[in-house]
């Protein structure tokens, strides 16, 4: 199965928009793009409903984009797994870790099903 450009595009769109901070912290935007059962493994470690990601308090991101070693495959039909590497600046220094997220089609577009982040330590 390959992906369709259209797609690919839509998918690099929708994902890099979750970096940027007026669609980050629109709430009506974000009750689009997740799906009802979202969840998330964070870089952190920890895990995190919707609700959470809902909830969270707006603030500056400052993330390079376009996203870096960005590729998506298709699981199925209706199913992608989007990967990248994420660098984030943060007042500390960057930090960066591998992504991987499960977006699935549906009548109103690509919903975001599940994300992980995995650390990659400083060298």
């Amino acid at each position: 199965m390959e992906i369709s450009k259209q797609d690919f595009e839509d998918l690099r769109l929708l994902e890099e928009g979750l970096w940027c901070a007026d669609v980050r912290f629109d709430r009506e935007k974000m009750e689009r793009i997740l799906a009802p059962d979202f969840f998330e493994f964070g870089r952190s470690g920890g895990a995190y409903e919707r609700a959470n990601i809902l909830g969270l308090e707006a603030h500056q991101i400052i993330a390079k984009l376009p996203l870096p070693d960005f590729k998506v495959r298709l699981l199925a039909p209706d199913i992608a797994q989007v990967t990248y590497i994420s660098i984030v600046t943060y007042e500390h220094g960057e930090e960066r870790a591998r992504r991987s997220s499960i977006w699935s089609r549906t009548r109103d577009g690509w919903q975001l099903r599940f994300h992980q982040g995995t650390a990659i330590p400083n060298e």
